[in-house]
């Protein structure tokens, strides 16, 4: 049985696992959750009942969460590009930003979006307001830590930038990077530059009138 991805191609954290799949050329068969695939939102419920996706399966194995799924594609499905160092140390460090990325980006952007989706007015504003003070200090930080660096790490692409490349995506859709940050607006560049997440957005343009605060029109 062939690897199969459940998950939505606009859904950041679905974009995180599938720029892994794309940098490996690793098969998968790809099963998107929305209302036209009822069959596949049964069967992710059925696997993952605490409803969040993506969702990897792999024969019997089920492996959920995004940085346990590239984990586990790196270990069962190696690929030319190594997406966690061999060094205990190094992979440390990639752990990390992975990690910042998720919790102080991508979460921070999900605030808002939630906000925005109440369809209240009020909570919308108090969304934006927590998510531009929580990004503006994220983004100064990041400033200084990609200063000399060609991805999260260093010069190799690794799950850190799996990670960073929807957080900044959206995030930046969300409270625009300013020009006072050039590393960071750089290193977004690059990301939407490299052909794995270039497919990512390229897949998910058609469900761009869905983001809630508003699709800028560039990207």
């Amino acid at each position: 049985m062939s690897l199969v991805l459940y998950g939505h191609p606009f859904s950041s954290y679905t974009q995180k696992v599938l720029i892994a799949l794309y940098e490996n050329d690793t098969p998968f068969e790809f099963r998107c959750i929305g209302a036209e695939t009822p069959q596949h939102t049964a069967e992710w419920l059925r696997r993952w009942p605490l409803r969040k996706f993506p969702l990897l399966v792999d024969g019997e194995r089920t492996i959920v969460e995004t940085s346990i799924i590239i984990e586990y594609l790196q270990l069962a499905y190696p690929g030319p590009v190594r997406l966690l160092p061999a060094d205990p140390m190094a992979a440390l460090d990639v752990r990390f930003l992975d990690r910042f990325f998720d919790l102080h980006v991508m979460n921070m952007m999900q605030h808002a979006v939630d906000g925005a989706l109440t369809g209240v007015a009020l909570k919308r504003q108090e969304g934006l307001a927590f998510a531009e003070e929580k990004l503006e200090r994220a983004y100064a930080w990041l400033e200084g830590q990609l200063a000399g660096r060609t991805w999260a790490t260093g010069a190799d692409f690794t799950l850190a930038d799996c990670a960073a490349a929807p957080s900044l995506f959206y995030a930046d859709w969300t409270y625009r990077i300013a020009d006072t940050f050039p590393e960071l607006r750089a290193y977004r560049a690059r990301l939407l530059a490299r052909p794995s997440f270039a497919r990512a957005v390229e897949e998910a343009r058609p469900f761009r009138p869905l983001f809630p605060l508003g699709a800028p029109g560039r990207d």
